[in-house]
């Protein structure tokens, strides 16, 4: 089921009029339609009034001077794959399809705003970017944790910085609508443009995050050595634990893309471990009728078990999680110590997944990504996130990317499909107690 929303909520902030023509050759198709509805189901006709994002196009007027433009661009949180490649398009669009020549690299986040880092900029030229998306990582490297605001638009004024371009997740795109407020509050016409970087694939209004779909591939190599692990030894048990801390998106994909998995765990949907319906007992079930068992577990499931969580959070904010995995792993070996000689295999592949290159996809993805930031920003546009829905590239608001985190309904496609393949039951001792996981964004 899909957020209602007002057409105001889906409205692109502009800096002003754009008045100067675009150098970019192929910059306008009458043909192509401007906007994308939000919601497929709406039929011409209906009483409410349809909700559309703006389309990512190309603009034939322009509201920023190419020659005369600083652009800025950083990255922060986590790393995640596809990064280099997101860097490198913004660059090579901004310097070959609009003549802009002083484009800065911040260091390390929003940490290369502040004077008190010592950080320098990093001239970003077509020669530096040439080859860095063949690399994991950002070659700007990030940090975590919240920095002064009005240090930041400081900073920008004393550069000239007339586009900021933030390349982060759901906090750095809270910061980056922070930064925006205060812009405006000084009456300054700086473009802010995000592009939204999650490897659990949880930021709102957006298909897919970037880096989201090469997480998936590594998961499934993953996979497949427990696969292997577990059959290879009587009674064996591959469990991987994958990322995911409040979706499990990351966990349900590789699952059903590799059809190997027996279990899936994921935040959204409560499960027991012991009693008569839960999961031990299923895997006990399924070990002496085929004698392996292969587990996948997101790192946000199963946090009920841990009582004595501190509530200590991360430099971004988030809760620091206790590890579901390696808990697990102990309960499965406790639980059959002296009822049946098992193998288990554990395999947490969480630092490798998100520190690779990009695949071909995600690197497709990325370049258009960076482009369409591009031609929002040089048209003027800001306070706002570049998005793929429903197959088109568009236009999302950043209040709008961060009002509500996207998870794993567990009554859509996408987990019916994770029951139909591995066929496990609902591990909940006494339904009536067990909260529903209520999806705050349903998949498109």
């Amino acid at each position: 089921m899909l957020v209602p929303l007002k057409a105001e909520q889906t409205a692109i902030s502009q800096l002003g009029t754009p008045r100067i023509a675009s150098p970019f050759m192929f910059h306008h198709d009458e043909t192509v339609e401007r906007n994308i509805l939000y919601d497929p189901y709406y039929q011409p006709g209906q009483v409410k009034e349809p909700v559309c994002f703006e389309t990512s196009l190309p603009s034939p007027e322009i509201y920023f001077d190419p020659k005369k433009v600083t652009a800025a661009v950083v990255t922060c949180g986590g790393i995640c794959p596809g990064l280099n490649a997101v860097i490198r398009s913004i660059v090579l669009r901004l310097y070959h399809g609009y003549g802009v020549r002083r484009i800065l690299g911040i260091r390390y986040g929003l940490q290369g705003f502040i004077a008190k880092y010592g950080l320098p900029f990093v001239d970003l030229t077509p020669d530096f970017v040439s080859d860095i998306h063949q690399l994991g990582g950002t070659v700007l490297g990030s940090s975590r944790g919240e920095q002064p605001i009005d240090e930041v638009v400081d900073s920008l004024e004393r550069q000239g910085v007339n586009i900021l371009f933030v390349i982060g997740g759901d906090g750095s795109l809270r910061a980056a609508n922070k930064i925006r407020e205060e812009i405006e509050s000084r009456g300054l016409k700086i473009s802010i443009i995000g592009i939204p970087k999650t490897i659990d694939n949880d930021i709102s209004f957006i298909s897919r995050s970037f880096g989201f779909e090469t997480a998936v591939d590594a998961a499934c190599e993953a996979i497949k050595c427990a696969h292997s692990e577990a059959n290879s030894f009587p009674n064996g048990v591959g469990l991987v634990k994958l990322m995911g801390r409040h979706s499990g998106f990351i966990a349900a994909a590789a699952a059903l893309s590799q059809r190997d998995v027996n279990y899936v765990l994921v935040p959204e949907v409560d499960f027991d471990l012991e009693g008569e319906s839960g999961l031990l007992a299923d895997v006990a079930k399924r070990l002496k009728e085929r004698h392996h068992a292969v587990i996948v577990v997101a790192e946000g499931a199963g946090q009920k078990y841990f009582t004595n969580i501190d509530h200590k959070t991360d430099a971004s904010g988030n809760l620091t999680l206790k590890d579901i995995g390696v808990y697990i792993r102990d309960e499965i070996k406790s639980h059959f110590s002296n009822k049946l000689d098992i193998n288990v295999k554990y395999i947490d592949p969480s630092y490798m997944i998100r520190s690779v290159p990009a695949n071909t996809n995600d690197g497709l993805y990325c370049a258009t990504l960076g482009q369409n930031a591009v031609h929002a920003a040089m048209a003027g546009k800001t306070g706002m996130v570049v998005s793929l829905w429903h197959g088109v590239y568009c236009n999302v608001p950043i209040e709008l990317a961060t009002s509500k985190r996207k998870t794993l309904s567990d009554a859509g496609r996408m987990w019916r499909d994770v029951i139909e393949s591995t066929g496990q039951p609902v591990f909940v001792n006494d339904p009536a107690s067990s909260k529903r996981a209520a999806s705050l964004v349903a998949l498109p």
